[in-house]
């Protein structure tokens, strides 16, 4: 009986999550399903380019695991992209928190910013920017009033501090 499998953790929840080539008509067309996890892997590792052991700790799953995930999420990608298959994002074994600190969760996992002081170390002061990572919104960042506990205007996503 194999063992059963640890709970991984995610920090990014998609606005999107079907994506449909153009010109097939939906009666036609094959989904491939890509789960949270495999997402999560991709975005860390490919477009954040955090390195594995890091990202595998974070995630709180296996090295080993993570690369399997990786592999999972680039085939199932590449299917659809050569084969005009459209992409759903669901399901998987996960639980959705909260990332820490300036670098998404990856610090050394002492306090907000990694043992780096208050902050992260960033020293940003009263004044400042609140900017979203997503569309690169910014407005001005009002003083009691914490970038993160924004939504950007324009897409929704939370703010952070820019």
């Amino acid at each position: 009986m194999p063992r059963p499998r640890r709970i991984g953790r995610i920090f990014f929840n998609p606005n999107t999550t079907y994506f449909k080539p153009t010109g097939i008509p939906l009666s036609n067309i094959k989904n491939i399903i890509l789960t949270k996890e495999e997402l999560e892997s991709v975005r860390l590792i490919d477009y954040e380019n955090h390195p594995q052991i890091k990202v595998a700790k974070e995630m709180k799953i296996s090295q080993p695991t993570l690369s399997r995930l990786l592999t999972s999420a680039r085939k199932k990608i590449a299917d659809a992209l050569v084969n005009g298959k459209a992409i759903k994002i669901q399901g998987g074994v996960y639980k959705m928190v909260q990332p820490t600190g300036r670098g998404m969760g990856l610090g050394a996992g002492r306090g907000m910013g990694g043992g780096r002081g208050r902050m992260g170390g960033a020293a940003v002061g009263p004044g400042g920017r609140c900017k979203c990572p997503k569309c690169g919104y910014e407005e001005a960042q009002i003083r009691g009033q914490p970038c993160t506990n924004k939504k950007c205007p324009k897409c929704g996503s939370p703010m952070i501090r820019g």
